[in-house]
Parts: C-alpha cells; sequence; structure tokens
C-alpha cells in the first residue's frame, strides 16, 4: 500500500515473546527516511504506568502518531485501571471512528504481562496465537524467528533477541540497536 503523504519512511521492528511467566517486548532503534538512515539509537519501546499498572507498549509508524496513540491508551488504562482489553479495545474504538486519529499512521504491541495484544487503526485488538507478536517492516522475519525459537529450551528474551537478530540480518529497515522491556504476568 502507498501512501503519497509520506515520503518513503520505513522501519521498526517490535516483537513481542511471551513465556515462562513474562513478557519480553523487543524494538530495534533504526529511523530510515526514503533510503537513508535518519537515526540509529530511537526508542520504540515504553513503559507506562497509569494508576500504578505497569504496561508495555511498542509501536510501529509514524512517531507522532505513535505517541499520540500511547497518550490516548494512557488515559483509557487511567478510566479502566488494570483492564487492558478493555482499554485497547476503547482505543481502537476511538481509532477507527475519531475524524482526527483514523488517519493515524501505527501500529501498536501491548501487554500487562499477563495479556499481550496487537492495536490497529482497522479497529483490530489481535491476542497473538503461539505467545508471539511482531509488527513493523521486520515484524513477520521476527515473527518467523521467535516462533522457529519456541521450540528450545531459550527464555523469553533470549528468543526475543535472536530473533530481532536475525530480522536485523534480512531487513534493510532494522538493525540491531535493541531497547527491550521486560514484564512479568
Amino acid at each position: 500500500m502507498s501512501d503519497d503523504r509520506f515520503p518513503g519512511w520505513h522501519g521498526t521492528t517490535i516483537l513481542a515473546v511471551r513465556r515462562g511467566g513474562r513478557v519480553v517486548v523487543a524494538g530495534d532503534g533504526q529511523v530510515s527516511v526514503g533510503q537513508t538512515v535518519m537515526k540509529g539509537t530511537a526508542r520504540k519501546v515504553r513503559r507506562l504506568s497509569p494508576g500504578g499498572h505497569d504496561v508495555v507498549v511498542g509501536f510501529a509508524g509514524s512517531t507522532a502518531d505513535a505517541f499520540t496513540l500511547l497518550d490516548r491508551l494512557e488515559k483509557k488504562l487511567e478510566a479502566s485501571p488494570g483492564q487492558l482489553q478493555r482499554a485497547c479495545v476503547e482505543l481502537a474504538k476511538d481509532w477507527r471512528t475519531d475524524k482526527y486519529l483514523r488517519n493515524l499512521e501505527a501500529m501498536l504491541i501491548v501487554t500487562d504481562g499477563a495479556q499481550l495484544f496487537v492495536v490497529t487503526g482497522a479497529g483490530d485488538v489481535l491476542e497473538p496465537e503461539h505467545d508471539v507478536a511482531a509488527i513493523g517492516s521486520g515484524g513477520n522475519f521476527a515473527l518467523a524467528a521467535a516462533r522457529g525459537l519456541m521450540d528450545t529450551d531459550r527464555d523469553a528474551e533470549s528468543v526475543a533477541r535472536a530473533a530481532m537478530a536475525i530480522a536485523a540480518d534480512i531487513c534493510v529497515y532494522t538493525n540491531g540497536n535493541l531497547t527491550v522491556e521486560t514484564i512479568e504476568a
């Protein structure tokens, strides 16, 4: 899908792995515009703590749009403390129906350690199968690698780091400079 409003930006691989009572969310640091790497140390995985309930969020897409969505998600979580699914569904509904939000170009992976969701502007709140979720330009590479590594004895962080390394070797819009956040179930 091509959108002439955007100058050929690509980038971001976000991966979440749930294993052994914890969820690890890893994101690369590369931001590209066209064929140029604009930044290699972006932080695309954040920890939110609305109402004392920790939530980890990884985002892919336009940074300003993602920050707008993070602010909205935080407000939804404050309105429904400890109810991650409800907050994500409410965000997705607003995102799909609100005139301003519907134009935002981003995707989110959201977890509280017990639940794991992919939230999109199409109104989707998806719970991934196989305890692995990935988004972004290298998301399919990271997802395939992580699913293969889930058959090993590795812990969640080891699976995430190895899968992200594989994605960084394949996707030119993904680098190996990771931000990794872990949250317990």
